[in-house]
């Protein structure tokens, strides 16, 4: 039976009163979906703090069972709208796995990922690895330590299986990223071939979040890609070694999305700025004072019906800090960020990201020109929805003036090389030219035929 958060109706009718002015909503009993990841605090924190009954929303919560089950949920019409892996929109969009218009008018997080391999693993791993002057290991921690280990396993027959969330997942690309980084060969995908390990030296398959420790601790995978609190569970059961965040991997990096029907957002205007309005508040609480609301969080999502994880397990991340061997515990105030460095905002050139690595691991087959990355990427991608509702919050003084990109035309300053692990730097722009600047991966007009690549 899930477990489900409803507001109480005259609670929410109180509440809503001053605000019934503001917007004549279309819709107002909404059932938004999640997966128990520590990214998914803006819904918690919206609902808990009664953001969304300012704006008159009678909100439901639904923890979800993995990825797909939402976005079936999603495109079905049983959930309003959900926490996101920012590829399910672009990929439902272009109809790779299913076909449906989904939008995201609010960008969840930056940041927020690791990558855990087991105990057993990481021992093999050591001796590659630099120290630093106290004896413990020099990051961020390439791939390329693990590559002998992954030729002694092929040596010996064994096949290298590692875990991420889903196909179009954030996880998949990232650890895909760092593997390629480091002269290992995660495999290509095709359209007779949706497995992703044609040619792969590490083969990587889908384990729902919550479940990655137990599956390395059986030994079914020998690490995984996952968001947090997966990663810091694992040093605290004393199975794994967190080896590198994705901070590290790619700072500040584009994370989860809130997703919407294009239908939904256009048969409910209101209901969707309102949401918004929403969302926008609970990140701003997340990071204002820098971080000082944390605590609080930590304490929000620790509860059964969130998360689910010990207090202490969340903290380690959400605090500022991250915790790889045990006891090696290290500063990192931004590995998760909720609205510092306009988080929240939709960026057409994050968009553009994810079809570059949809693109390079040949989920899409085929080359495409710069403006259909852009094109797709605008189909997707709805600034113009949030900076109208961040216009009310302003206006309404709940935010600041100066917090949003009012000025912006939804791309970010090129990525500079020194922020991305293999060195490589990223300009949202020109999509082609950065596919073809990556050493490992489908460029130009490459295809996958079988188990090779032609052009």
């Amino acid at each position: 039976m899930k477990k489900v958060l409803t507001l109480s109706f005259t609670a929410s009718l109180l509440a809503t009163s001053a605000f019934a002015e503001l917007l004549d909503l279309e819709k107002d009993e909404l059932t938004f979906g999640f997966i128990k990841l520590t990214d998914m605090a803006p819904l918690a924190v919206a609902y808990e703090n009664g953001y969304f009954e300012d704006e008159g929303l009678f909100v439901t919560l639904e923890a979800q069972a993995n990825w797909k089950v939402l976005l079936d949920g999603v495109i079905g019409g049983q959930l309003d709208g959900a926490h996101m892996l920012a590829g399910q929109p672009l990929a439902a969009t272009i109809g790779y796995g299913t076909t449906a218009h989904i939008i995201t008018p609010f960008s969840m997080d930056l940041n927020g990922n690791g990558i855990t391999v087991s105990n057993e693993i990481w021992d093999q791993m050591k001796p590659n690895i630099p120290l630093m002057e106290d004896g413990r290991p020099q990051h961020p921690i390439s791939a390329s330590a693990l590559a002998p280990v992954v030729e002694d396993y092929k040596d010996q027959g064994i096949p290298f299986n590692m875990g991420m969330v889903f196909p179009v997942s954030t996880h998949n690309y990232e650890i895909r990223y760092w593997l390629a980084a480091g002269g290992l060969q995660p495999g290509y995908y095709s359209p007779d071939d949706i497995s992703g390990q044609i040619g792969a030296d590490v083969l990587l398959s889908v384990t729902p979040p919550p479940q990655m420790p137990a599956t390395m601790e059986a030994g079914t995978i020998y690490g995984y890609s996952v968001g947090e609190p997966w990663n810091q569970q694992a040093v605290f059961k004393g199975i794994g070694v967190p080896v590198i965040t994705d901070y590290q991997l790619w700072k500040n990096n584009p994370e989860k999305v809130f997703g919407i029907t294009a239908e939904f957002a256009e048969s409910y205007p209101n209901t969707t700025l309102a949401l918004t309005k929403a969302l926008i508040r609970a990140a701003i609480w997340l990071d204002e004072n820098d971080n000082a609301n944390r605590p609080e969080a930590v304490e929000i999502l620790s509860r059964s019906e969130y998360v689910g994880a010990d207090y202490d397990v969340i903290a380690n991340s959400m605090t500022g800090t991250f915790e790889f061997e045990k006891g090696d515990k290290r500063e990192i105030p931004d590995f998760n960020v909720f609205f510092r460095y306009n988080a929240t905002y939709p960026y057409y050139s994050d968009a553009i990201w994810y079809l570059t690595q949809m693109r390079r691991w040949g989920q899409i087959a085929e080359a495409k020109s710069d403006e259909w990355f852009v094109e797709t990427a605008k189909e997707v991608y709805r600034p113009d929805i949030y900076l109208q509702a961040a216009r009310m919050l302003v206006d309404e003084g709940m935010a600041k003036e100066a917090d949003f990109p009012w000025d912006s035309d939804g791309f970010k300053a090129p990525t500079p090389a020194e922020d991305i692990i293999d060195g490589i730097a990223y300009d949202g722009r020109t999509p082609n030219a950065y596919l073809d600047s990556l050493p490992i991966g489908l460029k130009g007009e490459q295809v996958i035929v079988g188990n090779e690549v032609q052009g």
